[in-house]
């Protein structure tokens, strides 16, 4: 049973990472040249958000609940990892996914006025920041669910 948990665990992780990275991407390097070009993006973030980033989020909380529920000792990497998974939880949809649909806006704004304007510029930055605090939380999930070291003192 663990191995299938750890299979949709890890399915989960490559759909999440894959979608944050191709936002990163994306974003990074064609997000801000012209109107049209940040409008294709930014649509690009929303679908792609609700394609790879929500549904692999999904299934590593799923799998986090079953691993969780497959110990009979709750180890306490197990009991760090789901504080993390709960951070990245709400960030994305507190945050980020409300986001997705005002960025499209506000792009498609950019492009009726033929420039970008400020409210999507601001709201872009705001997003930057919002995506980069989820890259310590996320590294340390993921290395807490490969790795399950012994920790504070477990026996």
């Amino acid at each position: 049973m663990r191995r299938v948990i750890d299979l949709i665990q890890e399915i989960g992780t490559i759909m999440y990472v894959g979608g944050i990275l191709s936002h990163i991407i994306i974003g990074t390097n064609f997000g801000h040249l012209d109107p049209q070009t940040a409008y294709t993006v930014a649509m690009y973030k929303e679908i792609s958000a609700y394609i790879l980033i929500l549904p692999g989020l999904g299934l590593k909380i799923v799998s986090d609940i079953f691993l969780y529920y497959s110990y009979e000792v709750k180890p306490n990497w197990l009991k760090v990892k789901f504080v993390l998974i709960a951070f990245l939880s709400i960030n994305a949809f507190v945050f980020l996914v409300p986001m997705m649909p005002e960025l499209v806006a506000l792009a498609k704004e950019s492009v009726e006025a033929g420039e970008l304007t400020q409210a999507f510029l601001d709201r872009s930055y705001i997003e930057g920041l919002i995506g980069m605090s989820n890259a310590i939380p996320l590294v340390l999930e993921i290395l807490l669910g490969s790795l399950r070291p012994r920790l504070f003192k477990e026996r």
